[in-house]
């Protein structure tokens, strides 16, 4: 059975082990203030998310992933659906996401309904990076 459930500091190793990249404490302040969501199946994490809300009216997905193994079977898309539920019940009227022009994550998330809605350019900076892609959806 597929889930998607707020985090809890008991899925802080799960985390972190799925994304590397992550600062513990971070991941923890995310979890501890209810913005992030871990994916389970068979109570196995194979997904996580986490958002931020920008001037507090905005909701800004900054992190979707799925494990490999279970990518490409719908975990993404109910996922995504489940987010967007809680934002609309929140009482947010739109959501914010973005993804590097160089993944193929902006064909998904057009797929989803979301709109193009402005890009980031930086380049000859230490933070150099190819475009990030701003999407937006009205809920």
């Amino acid at each position: 059975m597929r889930i998607v459930r707020r985090a809890t500091q008991a899925d802080l190793a799960a985390w972190l082990a799925m994304d590397p990249r992550a600062v513990a404490a971070d991941i923890q302040a995310t979890i501890s203030a209810g913005l992030g969501y871990v994916i389970t199946q068979e109570e196995q994490v194979i997904g996580l998310m986490r958002y931020v809300v920008l001037w507090g009216k905005l909701p800004f997905l900054t992190t979707l992933r799925i494990a490999d193994a279970h990518q490409r079977q719908g975990h993404g898309r109910f996922a995504m659906a489940q987010w967007e539920a809680d934002m609309r019940a929140a009482g947010y009227q739109m959501v914010l996401l973005s993804t590097q022009a160089d993944e193929t994550a902006q064909h998904f998330y057009r797929r989803l309904g979301y709109q193009d809605c402005g890009c980031l350019v930086l380049s000859d900076c230490p933070l150099a990076q190819p475009a990030e892609l701003f999407f937006c959806k009205t809920l």
